[in-house]
């Protein structure tokens, strides 16, 4: 990197001053977190690509049937009005994110993000792959348009637009299913112009993001770098250096100086172009890469390892790092809470559902026979086999008339049925507004459902 570009704390070093790109080209390392931090993104990976194709209970593993507006989550079916559940899972992965910053900093960014995964485990290692190591990018960069530059460029760029298709499209698998997927494949275009476009927007989106944009996502757009400040405190577990020890820089033969020789080689394997010495940064992703840099170079000239390293402000200053504290209870607290509250609420879903809805328009209709209701019956089945619902109302007077029940309604799997019920009570049985129940025994599984409504009307009085 040209001194003009040395990272400092005043301005982005992927940002020349005339306000241009200055394309960084972090080097490639070795060492336990990289390794690890590969083996995971590799695992990371896997999960995504295979969810599509794990059968359980019938279905994907992961799949968002917008069509039919069902999701399947390993094994549990919800239907869109069971979407408030939806609720639970963004503020547990919410306050997940909170606890794990607390604890240990940005290690969402640097080991789980899915751009970090998509950006530093496929597509830098297809740029490793054909232009080179760090030294020889930049050369490449700065080198003019020869038959060779030119042939690189079109196998690297190729092979990203290869890439962003295969991820645009398992995407794509986890609302439209692995065999509809294939089945559009081999349609026309015309015949699923949406699915198309979405497919070519996020083929384009993961393009332009990894191939041009790249860390400018993190700095620039991503709000997580910026809250950072109020999640952690100091005795959350950061990347940092040691200054203590490494103060002042100097060769290895020079007494009087630290152990950082100034090699400069954690500014050199750093994605976001940051100088880890310089202290905790809004760019600094927590992926770790310096710190393996810098134990190669501690290895190398005989000195102990963990100048730059996972630690707390405290710890760096010479204290004691404390894991547990206000605001580690505090999150445990509201996860504890919120994983109870759903839990009880899971145990009340189905894999059936039968519910009274009241007709739109007039509430109540009232002649000589009698007062008169008039409901929507809904039977819903998330089961993947034809579903018998035997059916009765109870909590009526005597002589009330119901039309549009039957005794037994099947129906398909993961579909439901819509019918048309009326319930009429009699004038001189009438004695004022009252809750009737449906009550529905659901084979198979062998269980029982009940959905309570009013049946409403004028006072009694006033219909004498």
């Amino acid at each position: 990197m040209s001194a003009s570009k040395k990272p400092n704390l005043v301005s982005l070093t992927s940002v020349n001053e005339d306000g241009s790109r200055y394309f960084l080209h972090p080097a490639d390392v070795k060492g336990k977190f990289t390794l690890w931090r590969r083996v995971f993104g590799a695992l990371l990976l896997a999960i995504y690509v295979l969810l599509p194709w794990i059968p359980i209970g019938g279905f994907p593993a992961v799949f968002l049937d917008l069509a039919e507006r069902r999701f399947h989550f390993f094994g549990l079916t919800f239907l869109a009005e069971d979407l408030w559940i939806g609720f639970f899972l963004l503020t547990g992965l919410g306050f997940s994110l909170f606890y794990v910053t607390a604890l240990f900093g940005r290690l969402w960014c640097g080991w789980a993000c899915p751009y970090t995964v998509f950006l530093e485990h496929i597509y830098r290692r297809i740029e490793r792959l054909v232009d080179g190591d760090s030294s020889k990018r930049k050369k490449l960069d700065a080198a003019p348009w020869t038959n060779s530059k030119i042939v690189r460029r079109v196998i690297k760029h190729s092979l990203y637009v290869l890439v962003s298709l295969i991820l645009a499209h398992i995407f794509i698998s986890y609302f439209i299913s692995i065999p509809r997927l294939y089945e559009y494949m081999g349609q026309s275009p015309a015949n699923n112009a949406k699915a198309f476009g979405v497919m070519l927007f996020l083929t384009g989106a993961l393009y332009f993001s990894f191939s041009w944009f790249r860390e400018q996502f993190c700095i620039i757009l991503c709000p997580y770098g910026r809250i950072q400040s109020a999640l952690t405190d100091d005795d959350t577990v950061i990347i940092g250096y040691d200054a203590k020890r490494g103060e002042p820089r100097g060769k290895k033969s020079d007494s009087n100086a630290g152990d950082c020789i100034n090699c400069s080689r954690c500014v050199q394997v750093c994605p976001t172009g940051i100088d880890i010495r310089n202290g905790l940064q809004l760019e600094c992703i927590g992926c770790a890469g310096c710190i393996d840099a810098c134990n190669e170079v501690m290895d190398k000239t005989e000195r102990p390892r963990g100048l730059i390293r996972y630690d707390s402000l405290n710890g760096f200053a010479g204290g004691k790092k404390r894991y547990f504290r206000p605001r580690i209870f505090l999150y445990t607290g509201f996860l504890a809470l919120g994983a109870t509250v759903l839990s009880l609420f899971l145990t009340t879903l189905h894999s059936a559902k039968v519910e009274l809805i009241r007709m739109t328009g007039q509430p109540y209709y009232v002649d000589d026979s009698g007062v008169r209701n008039q409901y929507r019956l809904q039977l819903v089945t998330k089961q993947t086999e034809p579903t018998v619902f035997t059916l009765k109302l109870t909590g009526l007077p005597e002589g009330a008339i119901i039309l549009g029940l039957d005794k037994t309604v099947t129906v398909k799997p993961g579909e439901e049925s819509m019918k048309t019920l009326l319930v009429q009570v009699p004038k001189d049985k009438y004695k004022g507004e009252f809750k009737i129940t449906l009550e529905a025994s659901v084979s198979p599984g062998d269980f029982d459902l009940t959905d309570t409504i009013e049946f409403i009307g004028p006072s009694a009085y006033t219909l004498k």
